[in-house]
């Protein structure tokens, strides 16, 4: 397994080795000492979830209030994805930054997101399956979004007619939410951090 960070602050694409023969595959796709060891961070799992998208699907972007936020760990189980991190926290060297990650049922990367941090993804293939696991549970009132379309992030999505949900659709931009003053801050990221 091979973790290495991205240009976003917290976050990790992990390379799992896949282990095939005439009977199939098999991969270790999460392994918290290993995060712990090559990041710096930890992750306790509080819950998974499944989505599956048709080809064109824009979900997200994502995160929650920090604290306690949400730390995400992604994988395409099934077709491909462009995974999309997006740096939310005010005060960050990096922030209004984005990176795209590929995954898919080929090579079968993952990426480790830390809390604070803003995510989404774009199924590539028709019936794209994402599983994530969770670092809290679902707390409709501590989430939030940033529209996935906003001109000052600039994302490059693959398509060129995205599908959006309502929620998403609908979701202020960036400038709006550090305006209101709704964006995580850099800070507890940093102090968290230095006391795990």
């Amino acid at each position: 397994m091979r973790i290495e960070p991205t240009p976003i602050a917290g976050t990790y694409v992990i390379t799992p080795r896949l282990h095939e023969d005439d009977r199939g595959l098999f991969l270790e796709w999460y392994r918290g000492d290993h995060l712990a060891e090559h990041s710096g961070q930890s992750m306790e799992l509080a819950q998974a979830n499944l989505s599956v998208s048709a080809a064109g699907t824009v979900r997200g972007i994502h995160f929650a209030d920090v604290p306690p936020g949400q730390a995400k760990y992604v994988t395409c189980v099934r077709g491909a994805v462009l995974d999309v991190v997006v740096d939310v926290r005010e005060g960050s060297p990096t922030f209004g930054r984005w990176t795209g990650i590929p995954l898919d049922d080929i090579h079968r990367r993952a990426v480790f997101l830390d809390r604070g941090l803003g995510h989404g993804f774009c199924a590539l293939t028709p019936d794209a399956t994402v599983l994530y696991l969770t670092s809290s549970i679902y707390n409709p009132a501590a989430e939030h979004a940033v529209h996935p379309l906003d001109p000052e992030l600039a994302i490059d999505w693959p398509t060129d007619r995205p599908v959006l949900s309502p929620r998403d659709a609908a979701a202020p931009p960036l400038s709006s939410l550090r305006a209101r003053g709704a964006l995580p801050g850099y800070a507890y990221q940093k102090v968290r951090s230095s006391d795990d």
